[in-house]
């Protein structure tokens, strides 16, 4: 897919600040972005990703704290909930409450996990 510079420009606005030289350059990372996130389902990395670009573009780069920060709290988030569904596992499966793998479904994990939780592997 080749992005085509009138959807950067419409993509920008009209107060991007930035030189016909750069929207040359964001169009060309903008391709190089859509061929590293080609899926449909990608729409939020090939957003995420063009956002960084133009933000470095443009000398902005608090944009790496940014994103080390979200990385971080997402992190935190896992931590917390990995946690919790662990002791929901081994609470529930060994009560006959759920099975291995309706938990896992439930969860959104694999079978294999639960099962390392339980002792069992």
């Amino acid at each position: 897919m080749t992005t085509q510079r009138h959807e950067i420009e419409a993509w920008l606005g009209d107060d991007h600040d930035l030189t016909e030289e750069q929207i040359t350059a964001l169009v060309r990372t903008a391709d190089e972005i859509a061929t590293r996130y080609p899926d449909p389902d990608d729409r939020d990395e090939r957003e995420v990703a063009l956002t960084v670009a133009y933000r470095l573009m443009t000398g902005d780069q608090t944009v790496v704290d940014e994103m080390a920060a979200d990385l971080t709290r997402a992190r935190q988030t896992q931590v917390r909930a990995l946690a919790g569904l662990r002791h929901a596992a081994v609470t529930l499966v060994p009560a006959g409450k759920q099975t291995e793998a309706g938990f896992a479904r439930r969860a959104g994990l694999d079978r294999m996990a639960i099962r390392k939780w339980l002792g069992k592997c």
